[in-house]
């Protein structure tokens, strides 16, 4: 019997719900079918949802038929509880699309479609309530296709109809019915499976039409994952039951898991920002529960795909990994109001914070903050409906009434352009200083952080230690003291003490670092904006366009289909969110506004923000601008832009370069928005003048006839197009997808390609080792290699040649930093370089090393660059000869660091000890 876990997910209103009651009742599982609007829904346990007729919580229930057991996540539908939604999102096999014929596609069904795509779940589709007058079957499936998939597919459709229509969506699938003129149901599974193809079926779930035809459907095309033998389990909700126990929902995706069985947290933890970071923990299962409605069954032992709750863990969060399992990546469904809890009189701030704390693991949609100067609590939401299921919550759970003041809109900030900071921390017997590069970074992508400096320099346990202290903490912007997001944060340079670093050093110069270079650049503030989908009377249409005008909001043009018209496009939270009474009370209460966050852009009003918040970044004495020195035997304080007077070390950055290197992926938006704020007071340094060119590199070759081969390339083929791109980081982070105004230019990876014996029988020192033992020389050309790619960072792909040996297969084989290639029998090198770089030669910057002449033709075609064997030579030689000096230079500026501050007093005094102690020899 196959196992699956499944998701009910829909706009609200849609009828979900309503149709996990007919296939609750069609498998056994109910013996009569409930409906929301009476409150005896199976899945609407609690009594805020019966009240509302929403879903507020995911639920779950089990389905039992001859040859399925499904679990389905019932999740909820309105747009303020999309993060509960989120969540399941991570352990589902399937997902159940359900969308309101009489609505099609609306703003927040797109967010669900693209959080599917992220998450890469197959979809099957319940077009429901297809029995009120006004649905139209064609135009529906029309809107889906055009707004969703092209390969939405009717399967309600006749046979040969159907099987066309499923065959057309994979080349593969149409080579194979046309030969044939069949299609087996495997096929069709392993489309579904692949998100190749999206089942559509019509019909209505309160009446039970096509509910049937969809659940034999559903079975028939639907197959269970592979799991691995070895334990994993994915944890996604946290809840409590009646009696206050703590259960940790987690779906097994791995081995099995028994009663009594101690479990313990990885090493390597994802932390959100802004959360402390855990101690490890071994914690014991105590009971295992499986929960179908309000009710549960215990059991001693359950197998991979199952969704269970368990009882006994007390250290788990939403999206951890478990055993095997990897955690999970950052939610892109986040709260933009911030709201503050009024308490009663006598109720303790304090108490009442831990309680909150507890609601906040069990919410994700919920984001406690506490502000230590105001000593009030503060909450993050996604809607105002919230508000009201909050206040239920908080009475019921802790008895006490509370209100929320008035809403503000969550701002980030980010910044323009490349900045160095410098954080120094030396109050007496403590030491440290830390050098970071911040730029900018994708839309969305949040914080990044990275390591560029050598462990010659600084040991990789401080290094670890930095990267800890920049992962731990929200760092807050200097405009409005908002989250900072979107950054690539790279640790340059550091220093301890042998005798006096204590890491909290560490965390105090990183810390000012971050700040420091904040207070340097030109920071840009950024605000929510919704994506809206706005229904009215097509005679409101002027005022509705006027309105979305007024709030500097962008949208396409209306679809009209005679009395209703329809206007969709992109707004700013802070002036849409009060739009809906408005639209109401105009329409005479027949329009409908839907939105869904779309996400974070430039403030267009930028100044009166920054100067309505009024936040003094350099009276935040929780986050500090500038560093600490010290000075005959005492600490003082220097101001952020003093710092790099006094800093200890340079790290040889042109900050100029870079910035006319770096890509602004906020100023290549479409909108328009008030410029930067310059951090820089008047008559204070600018920051960054007095640091040294250091920025990225590029290969060149050395020919003397490179004019003339690129002249007659040039007179053959066409003017040669080449990325002249500056060189990027490779991401070691996978930035979370989000949805952006305009897709930016994607950051280049750097490749170096290598004809192994066309370089060893060009480099003289090569060619006669070769002469005596071919294997020596190739090894000896690869430990070269291998040392370079450790300065260079670039992908390092060496290639021999292996065409001549009999039946032999393509081998890529790691050799310690670099990838070896064997090509297989037939194919030459020259090939193997030439069909790589045709696959990747135009989205990333690739060079290619060798000195074959035609070979160097067919890759500048490609839009590679080359080099030549001698260039190449030239190229590791002067890297490894700076590489040697940068060393030289840090040993010696490392040896007296000491005594660079030292007075001159207690200088001249060690002068006297040291001719003494000479002239005692």
């Amino acid at each position: 019997m196959k196992k699956l876990v499944t998701g009910l997910l829909a706009h609200v209103d849609a009828g979900k719900t309503t149709l996990s009651e007919g296939l609750l009742y069609l498998g056994g599982e109910i013996r009569k079918l409930g409906r929301v609007d009476h409150g005896d829904a199976f899945l609407d346990t609690y009594e805020l949802e019966k009240e509302r007729g929403i879903t507020i919580f995911s639920k779950q229930a089990i389905l039992k038929t001859d040859n399925m057991e499904v679990t389905f996540l019932d999740t909820p539908g309105h747009v303020d509880f999309s993060a509960e939604m989120e969540r399941t999102l991570q352990v589902l096999d399937y997902a159940i699309l359900v969308i309101n014929g009489m609505d099609g596609v609306q703003s927040h069904t797109m967010t669900l479609w693209r959080l599917l795509e992220r998450y890469r779940i197959p979809v099957f589709i319940f077009i429901n309530k297809m029995d009120q007058v006004g649905t139209d079957h064609d135009r529906i499936l029309e809107d889906l296709r055009k707004r969703l998939s092209s390969n939405c597919t009717d399967f309600r459709e006749e046979k040969d109809t159907l099987l066309e229509n499923v065959a057309v969506c994979d080349e593969k699938t149409l080579e194979k019915y046309l030969e044939t003129g069949e299609l087996e149901t495997e096929d069709i599974t392993d489309l579904i499976r692949n998100r190749k193809i999206f089942p559509c079926y019509f019909g209505s779930a309160l009446k039970m039409q096509g509910v049937q035809e969809f659940l034999e459907d559903f079975e028939k095309y639907t197959e269970e994952p592979a799991y691995p033998s070895e334990f994993g389990a994915k944890v996604f909700k946290i809840a409590r039951d009646n009696q206050g126990n703590r259960l940790t929902y987690m779906k097994i995706t791995g081995g099995s898991l028994k009663v009594k069985t101690i479990l313990s947290s990885k090493k390597e933890q994802h932390v959100l920002p802004g959360q402390k970071k855990q101690e490890s923990w071994e914690e014991k299962t105590d009971q295992i529960r499986l929960y179908s409605g309000a009710k549960f069954e215990t059991e001693t032992e359950v197998q991979a795909g199952t969704v269970c709750a368990v009882t006994g863990l007390t250290r788990t969060y939403p999206g951890e990994g478990l055993g095997a399992e990897i955690e999970s990546d950052l939610p892109v469904l986040e709260p933009v109001l911030n709201y503050q809890i009024l308490l009663p009189q006598d109720c303790d701030p304090h108490k009442m914070l831990l309680n909150l704390r507890q609601l906040e693991e069990e919410e994700p949609e919920l984001h406690i903050l506490w502000d230590s100067m105001l000593g009030e609590i503060h909450v993050q939401l996604m809607g105002e409906v919230q508000i009201e299921i909050l206040k239920s919550l908080i009475w019921e759970r802790f008895h006490v009434a509370v209100e929320f003041g008035t809403g503000n809109i969550v701002y980030k900030e980010t910044i323009a352009e490349p900045v160095e900071g410098v954080g120094h921390f030396e109050p007496l017997r403590h030491y440290a200083e830390v050098h970071l590069l911040i730029e900018p970074g994708e839309p969305g992508s949040g914080c990044q952080f990275f390591t560029a400096c050598s462990e010659d320099v600084l040991a990789r346990n401080w290094q670890r230690l930095i990267l800890t202290h920049l992962e731990e903490k929200e760092h807050l912007g200097v405009l409005t003291g908002s989250p900072l997001t979107d950054v690539q944060i790279t640790l340059l340079t550091g220093r301890a003490h042998t005798k006096h670093t204590e890491g909290g050093d560490f965390r105090q110069a990183t810390y000012r670092a971050v700040r420091q270079g904040l207070k340097k650049a030109r920071s840009i503030l950024l605000e929510p904006y919704y994506e809206f989908r706005l229904e009215v009377p097509a005679e409101n249409i002027g005022r509705a366009m006027s309105d979305i005008q007024k709030m500097q909001g962008n949208f396409e043009p209306p679809e009209t289909d005679g009395e209703t018209a329809v206007l969709s496009g992109t707004a700013a939270v802070s002036q849409m969110r009060d739009y809906q009474k408005q639209v109401i009370s105009y329409t005479s209460g027949k329009g409908r506004l839907f939105c869904s966050l779309k996400g974070y852009a430039p403030c267009k009003n930028q100044e009166e923000i920054v100067a309505s918040v009024g936040y003094d970044s350099e009276s935040d004495l929780e986050n500090p601008t500038g560093s600490v020195f010290c000075a005959h035997g005492a600490g003082f304080i220097v101001p952020w832009y003093q710092v790099e007077e006094y800093m200890h070390l340079q790290t040889g950055l042109d900050m100029d370069s870079l910035a006319e290197n770096s890509e602004s992926w906020y100023e290549d938006m479409e909108e328009t928005y008030a410029p930067p704020v310059d951090n820089t007071r008047a008559g204070s340094p600018a920051g960054g003048k007095n640091a040294k060119k250091g920025s990225g590199y590029s290969y060149s070759g050395s020919y003397e006839d490179e004019e003339e081969l690129k002249a007659i390339f040039e007179r053959t083929f066409g003017p040669v197009k080449r990325d002249r791109g500056a060189f990027q980081k490779k991401t070691v982070h996978a930035p979370s997808q989000t949805v952006r105004y305009r897709s930016p230019r994607p950051k280049q990876e750097e490749y170096l390609l290598v004809d192994g014996y066309n370089i060893i029988f060009s480099w003289e020192e090569l060619n006669e080792l070769a002469k005596e033992n071919i294997h020596a020389a190739c090894d000896r050309l690869k430990d070269i290699l291998s040392n370079y790619q450790g300065y260079r960072k670039c992908t390092l792909i060496l290639v021999f040649d292996a065409y001549k040996v009999e039946g032999h297969a393509e081998e890529i084989l790691p050799y310690h930093n670099i990838y070896v290639v064997y090509t297989r029998e037939a194919e030459t090198a020259d090939q193997y370089i030439e069909k790589t770089v045709h696959k990747i030669g135009r989205q990333n910057q690739v060079t290619v090393a060798t000195s074959d002449g035609l070979e160097q033709i067919i890759i500048m075609g490609q839009g590679a660059h080359r080099i030549s064997a001698q260039g190449l030579k030239k190229e590791i030689e002067d890297t490894e000869k700076n590489a040697r000096e940068e060393w030289h230079q840090m040993r010696q500026s490392s040896k007296n660091y000491l005594f660079d501050h030292m007075s001159e007093e207690l200088q001249a005094e060690m002068e006297k000890i040291r001719l003494g102690e000479n002239k005692g020899r």
